[in-house]
C-alpha cells in the first residue's frame, strides 16, 4: 500500500508476499496449494543490524560492570591524557 500526500507518492511496500511462478503453476495442475513467504532483503538487513546491536549492548554492559568493579576496588586508572583531550574538545565545541 502506498500513501500519497499532495500528489507525491510515498515509498512502495517494503515486504511483500512472493510466490514462485513455476511452483504455483505446478500446484494448480495438481489441485494442491502451498504458500511460501520470502522477505525482502531490506527486512533481512534490518534483522542483521538488530542482532549486531544486541550483541554490542551485551559487550557494553559487561565493560560497564568491569569498570564499576574497578572503581569500587579503587584500582581504576584512567588515561589522563585521553581525559584531558576529551575535556578540552568538549569545552571548545560547546562554547
Amino acid at each position: 500500500m502506498s500513501v500519497e500526500f499532495f500528489g507525491v507518492g510515498g515509498p512502495g511496500q517494503i515486504g511483500s508476499l512472493k510466490k514462485p511462478q513455476k511452483v504455483q503453476a505446478d500446484k494448480k495442475a495438481e489441485g494442491v496449494g502451498e504458500d511460501k513467504v520470502q522477505f525482502s532483503s531490506v527486512l533481512q538487513d534490518v534483522n542483521k543490524v538488530r542482532g549486531a546491536a544486541a550483541g554490542s549492548d551485551v559487550e557494553r554492559a559487561a565493560r560497564v560492570q568491569e569498570l564499576k568493579a574497578q572503581v569500587k576496588e579503587g584500582s581504576y586508572q584512567p588515561d589522563l591524557q585521553k581525559v584531558s583531550a576529551s575535556l578540552l574538545q568538549f569545552l571548545v565545541e560547546n562554547r
